[in-house]
Order: C-alpha cells, then structure tokens, then sequence
C-alpha cells in the first residue's frame, strides 16, 4: 500500500469512528457539586436537535406500545418515530416528558445521559444478523414515560434489553447512560450479544451492569466503558445481567481459575483508542489535578510536541477510576465550560499545531487567524493536520445539562439547560421540567432546507462563517453570547423564587411562568445569531481584502 493510499484509508477511518464516538457525559454527586443539585450532562446528541413536549397519557389495559427505529432521524416530521420494529406491554398511564434525539428529563425529575461506547466486534449485532430491536434511544423514552426514580429505571431498562434484545443505532457500538434523579446517579452499561439472536433462544439479548455514583465524587464517559470490578452482592450499587461474566468466560475473555479479578471494562472493550483515553485525561487532569501524577500532555509554549513521541505516555485505563472525589465543587457552569473545552493548551489543541505559524513581520512567528479547533475534512487533507478530537464537536447536533434538586418542587427543580448545533458558540439556555411547551426556533430544523426562524440554522451559519477568520470571529460571537449566558445565571435564582411564589397558590401559573420565559430566552437566542451573521458577513467579506 502506498503512504497516499494509507493516508486515505487513516481519514476515512478516522470519518467512521467520528461519527459514533462523539457524545461526553459528565456527573456530579449532590455532595460534589457547588449548590447540591445532582448533574448530568450530555454533549454532541443525535441528528434530531428538535425538542418538544410529549404530554402524560392514558392507555386502556391490553394496549401495546411500539418499539421504533429512526427515533434519531432529524429529516423526518417532528413527531415521526420512524419504523416499528415491535411491541411491549403499555402502560396505563405515562408521564410527560421531552423528546429528543435521546430523551433526557421528564416531569418527576427522572434524567438520562446517554454515550456510545466501544465494545469488542465479535458482541456486534445488526437489525440484519439478528432478532433484537431495543434501541438505546427508545429505552429512554419508555422510562421516561413510565419511572419517576433511577434505581428503578436502570432495572427496568435492564429487562428491556434483556427481553426484547440490545439494538445498536449509532454506529455498531455498545451504549452507556447515567440515570438520575434528585436523589442517586446510576451508570448504565450494554453491550450486544453478537449476531444470530432470538427472543426464542431463551437467553439474554444483551450484557449489562449498573454501578451507583457516590455522592460525594463525579466522573465522566467518553465513548468508553467505565465500570471496573463488580461486587454483584453489593445490591446497594450494583445491578447486573445474570450473563454479566459467564459471556466473557464462554468466549475466553476471562478465566476464573487465572485468580485474576473479573474487570468489566478490560473484558468487553478494545484496546483503549485515543480519543477516549484524551477526555479521560483532561476530566482527571481538571477536577482531581492532584490525585496522581498524570501524563503531562500541556503543550507549555512548544507548538510542537504534540507531535513529538519521545515524550508522550501511553497509559492504561486503569489509572483512570471509576469515579473520584473533585478537589473543588463542580457547578453547571463548570460543566458546560468543560463540554466547551478544545484542549487549550494542550498537546490536542488543534489550533496549537506548527502548520498554523505564519510570519509576524518581525522576524518571528504567530498563530493564523485561520487557525480552528474544528478544521474540516478537507482542509486537514490540504494541510495534512492529524486530527484530534475536541471535546466541543463542531458537529455537535445538540446537547444538555441536567441540574436536578430535592428542595423544590419537581417543575422548578429540574432545569434542562439546553444547547444547540456547537456548545463552542452556542448560549446555554434553561427548559424547566414544568414547562408545558419549547418555542419552535427549538423544533425548527430540517437538515436538508435552510430556515430563517430555526435556531439550529441559525447557530450553525454563524459557526460556518466563523471560518473566514476564526480566532477574531470566536472572540465576536463569545463577546454577545457570554453577557446574555452570564445573566441566565445571575437571573436565575430570582426566576425561581417568582415561580415558586406562583406555584403555591397555583401550580399551572408557574409552569406557565417558566415556559414564557424559557421560550423568550430561545426566541433570543435565535435572534442573537442572526445578528451576528449579518454583522460577521458585513465585517468578514472578502470586499475588504
């Protein structure tokens, strides 16, 4: 093979693994973080940034429910679920939920994060090479709709892909959740039984294991699995399939009598990949710099060690725990600057590179205004840039951070805050579990037909532009959309005691309250980026050159 035709084969290979190993999840105990909530956060979602409501229902006993593919498309009509595969038992009566890509909260505070996962080829199954037909995206919507608390939802979610079969849609990979509510965060792991199986084998249609957060630590999963030794009789944070290990020691992943203990994670994944083992890093590297000495990936003023390998450590996972106790609480605004994160100063800063110096004019060096943390395809063919993945996705879809609290009432309590298209520019904006609707800049979006009143559209045109000149252009966008971000915040509290003032005497004036304001925000947000589109385009054009 020639060095072209490896190059070649390198980025599509590169292009396939982007395009399903691109969701971070993040978690915080309600003793970890800085105000008591517990928080889950989840970046780069499904095509289908569209979210709307999905009001509580009532069924008659004996109805079924259908089990859908296509959950995720967004060039379907909003509320398309695509095919049926199949059917559960209903139930007889559902809750009120959001609906998504993958669905994330639903009025009892009950919230999903969701990240596919690596799993070894031989556990790979297909809608042609089996029977299965439990999505990960589809589990979501039926525990929203049916659980108020994680503990019973990990369970029920378990006998779905127990019964009914663990269905990949993202790619062939394996699916990892965290479930939360105000009270505990679960983690949630599934892998594929492989190809060939049935409902009438008998056996299980999917491996999975659930392991409790503690309350005082946080972690984070990038596309990889996390759960490391399993003490199935520790009930109290551990649930577990009754296949969890015998199908590692029937495919020869694991012997018993090597008196080796049994490791979850080494037993069903590859080996570790880069762009998992680099967010690991970065999460340990941010909230527990102190824990361990960690491999020194800052780039220290050298443009080029990033691509230097005489010094770079290749660590195991291992190093990596579970979970762990932060040095300093964690709040939402800390999450949401963490799924911004482009590894600044790093040896992944994709902006940090030697291909990007120019001349100053004075005998020196600077970096190009041209310089992107998210190059494209083809412009790291032309300037044969090695790729290195962000946690911030200019291919983002949509993504969220839930921030879950025991003393208010559930419709105040739950905040959804909620961005679109790239977190790198996109405000964060709150959708309260109460609200009874999301305004239709939010579920406007076809991504095959520009529309004016789309916030996706009008957020990704901006984040197109941004290519004319970007380090100026990120600092124009960044110059709007922080002050209005930075007084959600600062707004925050004083919205709440309003709603909470309403809600005593009348709940449905509060939700009321919280949507009329969540929506405003969103109409706000839609405007903010048409603005700055024509202001970008007016200060950008070439007719300056």
């Amino acid at each position: 093979m020639t060095r072209k035709n490896l190059a070649i084969l390198i980025i599509l290979t590169i292009g396939y693994q982007l395009s399903s190993t691109a969701c971070t999840i993040i978690a915080v105990g309600k003793k970890a973080s800085a105000d008591g909530s517990n928080i889950i956060s989840h970046t780069d979602t499904g095509p289908d940034s569209r979210i709307f409501v999905v009001s509580a229902q009532t069924f008659k006993p004996g109805e079924l429910a259908p089990v859908y593919w296509g959950i995720q498309d967004a060039d379907r009509p909003l509320k398309d679920d695509g095919i049926i595969l199949g059917y559960i038992p209903q139930v007889e009566y559902t809750y009120k939920y959001f609906q998504s890509a993958y669905s994330h909260l639903n009025e009892y505070q009950l919230g999903i994060g969701e990240s596919t996962t690596a799993q070894r080829e031989e556990l790979t199954c297909t809608r042609e090479n089996g029977k299965q037909i439990m999505t990960i995206e589809q589990a979501q919507i039926f525990t929203l709709q049916r659980y108020k608390n994680a503990r019973d939802a990990i369970k029920f979610i378990g006998d779905l892909m127990t019964k009914y079969g663990f269905l990949p849609s993202s790619g062939d990979g394996s699916e990892t959740l965290v479930i939360a509510d105000t009270e505990e965060i679960w983690v949630f792991e599934v892998f594929g039984v492989g190809p060939g199986w049935t409902p009438e084998s008998g056996k299980p249609g999917a491996i999975w294991a659930a392991q409790r957060l503690p309350e005082d630590q946080a972690t984070m999963i990038p596309n990889w699995s996390i759960i490391k030794e399993i003490n199935k009789k520790d009930t109290e944070n551990f649930v577990v399939s009754k296949n969890y290990k015998s199908e590692a020691i029937d495919r020869g992943w694991y012997d018993p009598s090597s008196g080796k203990p049994f490791i979850w994670q080494e037993a069903y994944t590859p080996l570790p990949v880069e762009y998992a083992t680099g967010r690991f890093w970065l999460f340990h590297q941010t909230f527990a710099p102190n824990l361990r000495e960690w491999p020194d990936r800052f780039l220290n003023g050298d443009p080029y060690k990033g691509i230097s390998p005489y010094f770079q450590i290749v660590e195991p996972l291992s190093i990596y725990p579970f979970s762990i106790k932060p040095e300093e609480k964690i709040s939402v605004q800390d999450v949401i600057a963490f799924q911004r994160s482009t590894y600044e100063g790093t040896i992944y800063d994709m902006t940090a590179g030697p291909e990007w110096l120019v001349p100053d004019g004075k005998g020196g060096f600077v970096v190009s205004p041209l310089a992107t943390p998210f190059p494209g395809k083809d412009l790291r063919k032309l300037m044969k840039i090695t790729y290195r993945r962000p946690v911030a996705r200019h291919r983002g879809h949509y993504g969220m951070v839930l921030q879950l609290r025991d003393w208010l009432p559930n419709d105040i309590g739950g905040v959804y805050w909620v961005y679109l298209d790239n977190p790198y520019f996109s405000p964060y904006v709150p959708i309260y579990a109460g609200n009874l609707s999301v305004d239709d800049t939010y579920k406007t979006y076809d991504p095959n037909k520009y529309h004016e009143k789309s916030a996706r559209w009008a957020i990704d045109f901006v984040d197109n532009l941004a290519n004319l000149k970007f380090q100026e252009i990120a600092e124009d966008v960044k110059e709007v959309r922080s002050p209005f971000e930075y007084d959600i915040f600062k707004n925050q509290k004083a919205v709440e005691d309003e709603a909470l003032v309403l809600y005593k005497n009348n709940p449905k004036a509060a939700q009321e309250y919280l949507t009329n304001y969540s929506n405003d925000l969103m109409v706000d947000v839609t405007e903010m980026f048409i603005n700055l589109r024509n202001e970008i385009i007016t200060n950008y054009t070439n007719n300056h050159e």
